[in-house]
């Protein structure tokens, strides 16, 4: 037997005759809380480290991802549907549309379709209340000529005639369904209650604004919102970092960048809590009980995300669904939203439908939740399950290049303190009992609350058969009736 041999036969002998440790041999934990698992060691991404600079000022974020042969742009425009004039209310959403839908300068609108699906590329336009988008999916393979056509279609639509004329059909047609849903009716009216009926909030088109919409309107919009004086820019996908900049400098060259649209205005009506009720004869009563909010950036916006998700945000684990649903019975939804605003203060909503005998009912055991949350501590469990669900999920902001970018891109445009995500799971942390009930004493105030409910008051009013709440225990038993609205003037029906 050689010298190399006998080594094998010594080392297998070694390794037969060890002690070998099995799964068998490890402790198992007796209860699932005793589980033990690794920290979360994730980091969130720095912005800093995909920003680039354009000739013109423009700001784009580039995240190359050479994974799939695709690239996906994303242009996002300050500037919405705020801007639209008295009396011209759904412009921004039609310019949105037939930016995309309307043609170009060189293609009519049927031919600007048929070369998108001949590429296999999606655009999309949009536009919402405080800002506009637009997209674009396309091969890697077909890029120039994908990109070519978008931009064109950006920079200089057709809004071609007939297009114009449908899609101007399609929205009155749809609007006169406006009061089919309880739900759209309490939106509306919730809406014109918080921020003020003349806001850009609770503005409503109608038949006459629709109509009175003209080919100048449209392309006094394009041209308010649609250039690069508005625009941030980014870009994931299958490329290189310095022909994608080649790219969009020779794409927005030439094109005039126009003044940066200002802020959305801030509501000047006052809100006024009390009942309020609308008449509509629905199976149940649709509610929303709440108050104006807090701006995004409010010191206090982290503890009060926290707080919401024990009181009704958080699904089965919170409050108000484990009270109202679970224990009660009386709703298949209940919970509640903090919302806060990037220009001026959002909203606080608590929600639930319920039948109309348990109406009266179902507002009352959430507003004693609210009382409760403001009266007394949260215990511990409550709070840890929150702020671990808050920093557990934490990553899924982050997990994906798309997500990433818009995530860039929007604070780009409305900038938040530096250091604010890499932070973010320490300040969740560190939240007490007496933080929660601090920041719900200081921003929730039944009493200076408004419910507001869609349904027959006749049966909603005298409350559930037991006797345990009825309409007149609120408020002293007033209530403000809202007349329902016509579906295409908006003016109320009846006397």
């Amino acid at each position: 037997m050689t010298a190399l041999e006998v080594k094998k036969l010594l080392i297998l002998l070694v390794l037969c005759f060890s002690p070998v440790v099995t799964a068998d041999d490890l402790p198992i934990p007796s209860r699932p809380e005793e589980l033990v698992f690794e920290e979360l060691t994730f980091q969130p991404p720095n912005s800093a480290d995909f920003r680039h600079l354009l000739d013109n000022g423009v700001v784009v974020f580039l995240l190359p991802d050479h994974e799939l042969p695709l690239v996906d742009f994303s242009f996002r425009f300050t500037g919405g549907s705020y801007l639209d004039p008295t009396g011209k209310e759904g412009l921004g959403m039609l310019a949105g549309d037939l930016i995309r839908s309307g043609g170009s300068s060189s293609s009519d609108a049927e031919s600007l379709d048929e070369a998108f699906d001949f590429l296999a590329a999606n655009a999309g336009v949009s536009v919402g209340l405080n800002g506009s988008g637009a997209s674009l999916n396309c091969l890697a393979s077909n890029l120039e000529e994908s990109f070519t056509l978008f931009i064109e279609m950006l920079r200089d639509p057709r809004f071609q005639t007939d297009r114009f004329d449908l899609l101007k059909s399609e929205i009155i047609e749809a609007m006169k369904q406006r009061n089919d849903s309880g739900d759209e009716i309490l939106d509306r009216e919730w809406k014109a209650l918080i921020f003020g009926r003349d806001h850009a909030e609770a503005r409503e088109q109608t038949l006459a604004s629709i109509e009175g919409i003209t080919d100048a309107d449209l392309r006094w919009f394009h041209k308010t919102v649609f250039n690069p004086g508005n625009v941030v820019i980014g870009v994931t996908g299958d490329f290189e970092i310095d022909t994608m900049k080649t790219r969009l400098e020779e794409a927005l060259d030439g094109w005039a960048a126009g003044n940066r649209c200002s802020a959305p205005p801030a509501p000047e009506a006052e809100f006024e809590p009390g009942v309020y009720h609308v008449e509509k004869d629905i199976p149940q009563g649709a509610i929303y009980i709440g108050a104006r909010g807090v701006v995004r950036d409010h010191p206090d916006g982290t503890t009060l995300r926290v707080m919401n998700r024990i009181l009704g945000g958080g699904g089965f684990t919170s409050r108000i669904t484990n009270k109202v649903r679970t224990e009660e019975g009386l709703a298949y939804s209940a919970g509640s939203a903090m919302i806060p605003g990037v220009h001026y203060p959002g909203e606080f909503r608590a929600y639930v439908q319920s039948k109309s005998r348990t109406v009266a009912l179902a507002s009352k055991l959430i507003l004693e939740e609210i009382s409760r949350i403001r009266e007394e501590p949260v215990s511990q469990e409550e709070l840890d399950i929150a702020k671990n669900s808050i920093i557990g999920t934490f990553p899924r902001i982050f997990e994906s290049k798309n997500t990433v970018r818009d995530l860039f891109v929007n604070e780009e445009r409305y900038p938040r303190a530096p250091g604010f995500w890499k932070t973010y799971r320490d300040r969740v942390k560190v939240i007490t009992p007496e933080d929660v009930q601090r920041v719900a004493r200081e921003h929730l105030d039944p009493a200076r609350m408004a419910i507001v409910i869609v349904g027959v008051w006749s049966e909603i009013a005298p409350g559930d058969l037991e006797g345990r709440a009825k309409m007149s225990d609120f408020f002293g038993g007033k209530v403000t009736e809202l007349p329902l609205r016509d579906p295409l003037t908006q003016e109320p029906i009846g006397p």
